[in-house]
């Protein structure tokens, strides 16, 4: 690992990855932002599954798009010696190595983080798997919608008649951004001993983190969060209110906020002294009889007028908005957040990494096509044929 002062952060640092659809993609996309070399290896004709997912974004998978802008491509058989003697020589030469196959298929590949550390002991040795190398549930396959009903996360989402998952992918995110975090701590270390280190993310635990308030919740309130759709289990008032015309999502976070509230945006200071609501536990357990309250004081009014008080009177509050909205959203707009980056298919807009050093605009490199890279890569350990 070369540090290059004055460049971006992870500049000089190489990356090997062997990765699929979210949770490692999602770390190493974070590490290629911070100027990492990311050396994507993949299977020899469909690649990364997570290319064939969808072809929306003009003939390429919405989900690979997101997540593998400035990586390197390189095709391998891992099932040949030629392919397990290529993806060996690439890791020899790597900072880090990052993997979310199974705990088996990576202990066949010798890339199990034993084999690897002995190896190199300087490596920075990051898993992503299911539910952990060990323990009764280890080889049981995961995706997303499994971590989240095993995590609990869907018994707690959806209407009181219906759970549902969430709509996007939090468990592999979950996951992804702590392989990330890992990865960076590591990294830390390493430049400061020399060490390496081994990081294994496990989904399960990932989410289950996430999972804090209503685990706490339930293991010490004896019940859990009821689901409540887009009303807070917890906190009242907080959620979809109707107007006269549309309806304004609001939240009022503890008492302050509720008295001004009761007095700024209903006009009516005299439910400040009404018993049932003098709480946020008694605003919780009487959660329909406020919602009638509030939405009589909304009623006669369009929803302009009501966020235009709750603005004046600093409530949260938001519109509903859908995902094209969201594309020109101007917020993002007026901070500059949109770039372009190449691919296959030509500029496509990407949103700027959320974490940066406030000097760093870093250059988002393409998205590969696969295989792109592995003639380059190859030439650079001696191999010049493609081993796939």
């Amino acid at each position: 690992m070369t540090a290059r002062p004055g460049g971006r952060p992870l500049d000089g640092v190489t990356v090997v990855s062997i990765e699929q659809a979210v949770a490692a993609p999602l770390a190493t996309r974070h590490l290629a932002d911070l100027g990492a070399r990311v050396i994507k290896i993949e299977r020899p004709g469909a690649g990364d599954f997570a290319r064939a997912y969808d072809e929306t974004v003009e003939g390429m998978s919405s989900h690979f798009v997101w997540l593998n802008r400035s990586k390197e491509s390189v095709v391998l058989d891992l099932k040949s010696d030629a392919g397990r003697r290529a993806m060996h020589a690439l890791i020899a030469r790597a900072d880090v190595f990052v993997h979310n196959i199974g705990p088996g298929a990576a202990r066949r590949l010798g890339v199990d983080a034993s084999s690897l550390r002995a190896a190199h002991p300087g490596l920075v040795h990051v898993s992503v798997s299911g539910f952990g190398a060990n323990g009764p549930f280890s080889d049981k396959k995961a995706y997303d919608l499994i971590i989240q009903c095993e995590s609990g996360l869907v018994s707690i989402t959806g209407t009181p008649e219906e759970p549902s998952k969430v709509g996007i992918p939090v468990a592999d995110i979950a996951a992804g951004m702590y392989a990330y975090s890992g990865a960076l701590a590591a990294l830390i270390r390493s430049g400061r001993t020399g060490q390496g280190a081994t990081v294994e993310v496990s989904m399960l635990e990932a989410l289950a983190e996430w999972m804090g308030f209503p685990l706490n919740f339930t293991m010490y309130g004896g019940l859990a969060p009821a689901r409540t759709g887009a009303a807070h289990a917890a906190i009242a008032p907080y959620g979809p209110f109707r107007c006269a015309d549309d309806r304004v999502f609001l939240g009022v976070q503890n008492d302050r906020e509720w008295e001004v509230f009761c007095r700024d945006v209903l006009a009516d200071p005299g439910l400040l002294s009404d018993a049932r609501f003098t709480t946020n536990m008694g605003r919780v357990g009487r959660r329909a009889e406020l919602v009638e309250v509030v939405e009589a004081a909304f009623s006669g009014l369009p929803v302009d007028e009501v966020t235009r008080r709750l603005d004046e009177a600093n409530i949260a509050n938001a519109r509903l908005r859908d995902l094209a909205s969201l594309a020109v959203h101007p917020q993002l707009a007026a901070r500059d957040r949109w770039r372009t980056v190449g691919s296959p298919v030509g500029p496509l807009r990407q949103l700027l990494p959320p974490a940066l050093p406030d000097d760093l605009d870093p250059p988002l490199g393409p998205i590969p096509a696969l295989g792109e890279h592995t003639a380059a890569v190859l030439a650079e350990i001696g191999m010049a044929v493609d081993p796939a």
